[in-house]
Formats: C-alpha cells, sequence, structure tokens
C-alpha cells in the first residue's frame, strides 16, 4: 500500500500553494484519491509531478504543453529514472531556443523594445508603414515565430 498524503503536506513539501495544487488538478497535471468524506489524498509520487510542472514551467512550457509531457509518464507509480530520461529528450531544443531568445533579448535591451526599435528613423527603415502590424499584436521582434499570427 502506497502512503497518501494531503493537499497541505503536498504543498508544504512542494512549495505550491494549495489552490495551485488543486488548479492543477482541475487541469489533469496531478490526481488525488477522495476520503469517504471528500478530503483528497495524493499518492506520495505526486510530488515529483508537481516538481515536473515547477520546472517545466520555468523553462517556459505552457500548462497544455507539460499535461501533454505528464501524459507519458506512469500515472500509478513514481517515474524511474529511464521514464524521465525518454521525457526530457526534447528538452534540450526547446532550452537552447528559449536561452537564444534570452540572449536577443539582453542584446536588444538598450535599443530595442516593441516593434524592435525606439528611433522613429530607424523604424521607418526597418518597418515602414507598420509593416509588422499584419503578423499581428506585440514586440514581434521578440516573438517567437510560432507564436505569430497573421491577420
Amino acid at each position: 500500500m502506497q502512503e497518501e498524503i494531503t493537499i497541505g503536506e503536498l504543498a508544504q513539501r512542494s512549495g505550491v500553494a494549495a489552490s495551485a495544487l488543486r488548479y492543477y488538478e482541475e487541469r489533469g497535471l496531478i490526481r488525488s484519491l477522495r476520503t469517504a468524506s471528500g478530503h483528497r489524498r495524493f499518492p506520495r509520487h505526486v510530488i515529483r509531478r508537481v516538481a515536473f510542472v515547477v520546472f517545466a514551467q520555468r523553462v517556459g512550457f505552457t500548462l497544455e504543453e507539460i499535461g501533454e509531457e505528464l501524459g507519458r509518464l506512469p500515472e500509478n507509480r513514481a517515474p524511474r529514472r529511464e521514464d524521465w530520461a525518454q521525457l526530457s529528450r526534447n528538452w534540450r531544443q526547446r532550452i537552447d531556443m528559449r536561452i537564444a531568445e534570452l540572449e536577443r533579448l539582453k542584446e536588444g535591451l538598450t535599443e530595442c523594445i516593441g516593434c524592435g526599435c525606439l528611433s522613429m528613423q530607424r523604424c521607418r527603415l526597418a518597418n515602414p508603414n507598420d509593416r509588422a502590424a499584419e503578423f499581428g499584436p506585440g514586440p514581434l521582434a521578440w516573438m517567437p515565430r510560432r507564436q505569430r499570427s497573421r491577420k
């Protein structure tokens, strides 16, 4: 029989607020068991799933993407080293892309915000007639192409 913990214990152990844990459960990222009185009890291995959610969010994954990733892990036991290794294979590329994005942002902080330029003269050259607007709102120079939408 596996040990079960309360939501308060899970919150304390994981460092994640109970309200966030309830939200994760609503989204299907974690699962609880219910006592006869309706109280949540979590299998102890859920601590690792919560840690994964926190880490994946820091890397830049959306909760939807995290759910897809967690769907590849066993739900009835703690993931083993090989489970995590298989899951993380594609992460290198994602992390490298994130690092490159942050490097571009770091390099351009003093010059570029929004459309990519603070100088109206340079904007006329780089973005005449606000051509970038046809690709959607926001700081397009800094957004990955997959987030851009054509009007």
